[in-house]
């Protein structure tokens, strides 16, 4: 089994608000062997000095979508799904040049992805799933105009979600998204920006579909993430069991800390209506949908203090379409405005760990972890752009033990 030890950098460890220096590391096939703060000794590795550069864990995006090659939702779910395939390998390869070694997706990856990640069919993340986003009809997962009569196809890769109406078909709809590889539930509860029907303060299914729905992932092992703005919305959801709350901008503080006593996490995803105010337009955003970013815009940024207030975990999410998943890196600095910048980093490694229930194996470097890491030009706890420019900063990008970029030599 291969080995490999990194030394001579500056080490960062997430829970810590500084680099440290003269740890070495080894690595041994996909996973982290030995760290230490003394020289490690092997015959057989091979050994890489990193010249003062960082060591850091490799980067989690909680909120992706990698099936969504381009922004018009409704263009991309009519494309042939052979295509969206294909150019999702390019979407995910793109995340892990970024230095996104894990991802998770909230609707539309399906598990033939996650086994192209694992035989090495696609160079990207690694890849977590819930399948279809379940939606009621006319909610967030409904792209239709209003005149459009015919049943929505959800057969397409490119469709990210899937409609249910009633509790029995809640039930069926999580229990075939489980059965298909989903390892969560995802449920669109509120209204949303890219769809054309439903109003930002428009509530997903009743109460009794959300809970049936948290029933079927509670009976899996597992969890409902539900996407979110109003304060309604997501006190309803907490209220239902849901456990990961998506987007939040509009959330209240009242609302925030019976989040945080209920055990919920959030995932915010400012960067998304940053890259939609920009350019969405340009790329076939509905007037419609651009009419409703400046509402979940600037209350994004209200809430970030809000939920740290409250105490309410945060993940790092970007929930970014098509051609501006380029604005991936752009919410460490979003979020920097506002909060500290380790907080970030913690968000986006320790924090989204947790939520993926891999605590220990990803987004840290430590005996036993995955061997998910980066090597930056730069300190990522002092510089919020460094991830920015498609990892220009990044030296050396390893996922599992295996490098896929490597400037090093």
């Amino acid at each position: 089994m291969s080995q490999t030890i990194f030394a001579g950098g500056r080490f960062l460890s997430p829970e810590h608000d500084r680099l440290i220096e003269g740890i070495e590391i080894l690595i041994e096939g996909d996973r982290v062997q030995e760290l230490s703060d003394r020289p490690i000794t092997s015959r057989s590795a091979t050994r890489i000095a990193l010249g003062g550069r960082t060591l850091m864990p490799g980067l989690i995006d909680m909120h992706v979508h990698v099936v969504s090659a381009v922004v018009n939702g409704v263009q991309n779910a009519m494309t042939p799904s052979s295509l969206v395939a294909l150019r999702t390998a390019r979407v995910m390869n793109a995340m892990l040049m970024r230095g996104f070694t894990t991802v998770r997706d909230l609707g539309g990856a399906d598990l033939g992805l996650v086994m192209a990640v694992e035989e090495g069919l696609i160079e990207g993340p690694r890849l977590i799933i819930c399948g279809k986003a379940l939606s009621q009809t006319g909610g967030h997962s409904d792209p239709r105009d209003r005149s459009e009569t015919r049943p929505l196809y959800s057969g397409r890769l490119g469709q990210v979600g899937q409609l249910c109406d009633g509790v029995d078909a809640v039930r069926l709809a999580a229990r075939e998204q489980l059965r298909a590889g989903a390892t969560f539930v995802k449920i669109m509860a509120n209204g949303g920006v890219a769809s054309p029907n439903d109003p930002i303060h428009a509530l997903g299914f009743s109460r009794d579909e959300i809970r049936a729905a948290v029933e079927e992932a509670e009976n899996a092992g597992t969890y409902v993430a539900a996407h979110l703005y109003t304060d309604k919305a997501i006190a309803r959801a907490v209220e239902c069991g849901v456990h990961s709350l998506e987007h939040c901008n509009l959330i209240q503080p009242d609302t925030a800390r019976k989040a945080a006593e209920a055990g919920c996490f959030a995932v915010p995803t400012l960067a998304a209506y940053e890259g939609l105010a920009r350019e969405g337009t340009a790329f076939g955003l509905r007037p419609e949908s651009a009419a409703k970013i400046e509402t979940v815009r600037k209350g994004g940024m209200e809430s970030l203090s809000i939920m740290r207030d409250a105490g309410l975990p945060m993940g790092y999410g970007s929930d970014l379409l098509g051609q501006l998943q380029k604005y991936q890196t752009l919410e460490f600095e979003l979020r920097a405005r506002v909060l500290p910048l380790r907080e970030v980093v913690e968000s986006a490694t320790t924090m989204a760990a947790k939520l993926c229930r891999m605590e220990g194996e990803i987004g840290v470097l430590a005996p036993g972890s995955y061997a998910d890491l980066l090597v930056v030009d730069g300190d990522p706890t002092q510089d919020p752009t460094l991830f920015q420019n498609d990892g220009r900063a990044l030296r050396a990008i390893m996922r599992g033990g295996r490098f896929f970029k490597n400037e090093l030599n």
